[in-house]
Formats: C-alpha cells, sequence, structure tokens
C-alpha cells in the first residue's frame, strides 16, 4: 500500500447495496480515526449529520475523539445550531466523550428542553460530563423540570443524568414529589430510590412509584374512581 487513504464515505444507503455501504462506511470511519489527520474533521462531522447507522456514527465519534480538541470542539459547537435534530445529537453525544470543558456554556436550556427526545438525550448526558461543580444544582433544576417526559427510555435516561449529580437533586427531586402530575411524582421517586439504591434497577424503581403514588392519590381522593 503506498501513500495515505482519504476518508472519502460512501452515500448509498439504500438497495441491495445497504449492507455492504454500511461495511465501506465504518471501514472508513476506523481508517480515518486510525490515521487521525486533522484535515477529517469537517468531513467527519458532516457524515455524522446525516450517517443512518448506529454503529458507524459510533465510530464516526471515536474518529473524532482521536483528533485535537482544538479542531473539533469549535466545529461540533457550530451543529448544536444545526436545523438537523441528528446533527445536534451526535454533536453534544461527540463533546460528552471529548469532555471539553469549554463545550459547557454551549449546552443551553434550549438544547437541555429540545422537543427531539433524541437531543434532550444527548444534551443530558453531555452536560452531566461537562457541568462545573459550581453550576451542578442549576442543572439538577433544569433536569429535573422535565421528570415524566417521554416513553420509558428517555425516562431512563433522565434519572440516569440526575443520578450521575448525586446528591445536589435532592431539592429539585423533593419538587417533583410535590407535583400534581402523577407521572412526575412516580419518575421523581424512580429516580430517589435510584439515587439511593443504584442496584435496584430502573423498572423495579418505577413499579413500586408507582405503587407509591398510586396509594397516596387514594388516600387523598378517598375512593379511586
Amino acid at each position: 500500500m503506498t501513500g495515505r487513504r482519504r476518508w472519502s464515505p460512501s452515500t448509498r444507503h439504500t438497495g441491495t447495496h445497504r449492507a455492504r455501504d454500511c461495511s465501506t462506511r465504518l471501514e472508513a470511519a476506523l481508517t480515518a480515526g486510525t490515521q487521525a489527520d486533522p484535515a477529517f474533521v469537517d468531513a467527519l462531522v458532516a457524515r455524522c449529520a446525516v450517517e443512518p447507522d448506529f454503529f458507524v456514527r459510533d465510530m464516526l465519534t471515536w474518529a473524532l475523539t482521536r483528533l485535537p480538541a482544538e479542531r473539533t470542539v469549535p466545529r461540533l459547537l457550530t451543529e448544536l445550531r444545526s436545523q438537523r435534530a441528528q446533527a445536534r445529537s451526535q454533536a453534544l453525544h461527540t463533546l460528552s466523550k471529548i469532555g471539553d470543558s469549554k463545550a459547557w456554556p454551549a449546552i443551553t436550556r434550549s438544547l437541555l428542553h429540545d422537543p427531539d427526545d433524541e437531543v434532550a438525550r444527548s444534551a443530558w448526558r453531555a452536560a452531566v460530563v461537562l457541568v462545573p461543580a459550581a453550576e451542578r444544582e442549576g442543572l439538577a433544576t433544569e433536569l429535573a423540570a422535565q421528570l415524566g417526559r417521554g416513553d420509558r427510555e428517555v425516562r431512563l435516561s433522565l434519572s440516569r443524568a440526575l443520578v450521575a449529580l448525586e446528591d445536589v437533586i435532592e431539592p429539585a427531586l423533593r419538587t417533583g414529589l410535590d407535583s400534581a402530575d402523577p407521572a412526575v411524582r412516580a419518575h421523581a421517586r424512580a429516580t430517589q430510590r435510584l439515587l439511593h439504591d443504584p442496584d435496584a434497577g430502573f423498572d423495579l424503581a418505577v413499579d413500586e412509584a408507582n405503587r407509591v403514588v398510586a396509594l397516596g392519590s387514594q388516600r387523598v381522593g378517598g375512593t379511586a374512581c
């Protein structure tokens, strides 16, 4: 083999070529990460925004973590303003893996509350990695304001992010426990259980929380309808 192989992903995604092209793109991302050439930054970030395969996207992120943060982080921060949800989500995911604290100011409230669940989940994960110690309580409040959001996977992601902040989440959880919304109360109680007993398991914690909330509602409201 002579010279260096340039990273050039396939653009075909349909028909009989899909599996083969996926393997080609995975190999190309692996090559880019192995060579660690800063010239690949723009192409790798652009590919993250449109790549349909999870494993290829994960390899693209790995390749970007191999490049100098002073080149990758500014480019990824630009992606956070993209109209494409996948571009925002993957940029947040990659920033969480790079772990450069200079990216923290870009994790805005709008990203933490993004209407796209995948973007919001990526923002939660990035935020708990990048947040300065002095701002952990404020982040806990922002995250806890979304208790009860989404399906099981979204709620699990939010609980994990909150638990990663450790004891600073207690005041925010108490607010959730006092909510008029039973879904919020149950999610807050399940998260509190995970905080104090990480081995409890999310589904068991949710089941227990739902029972407690249901019993509490019956006591307050008398006979259940």
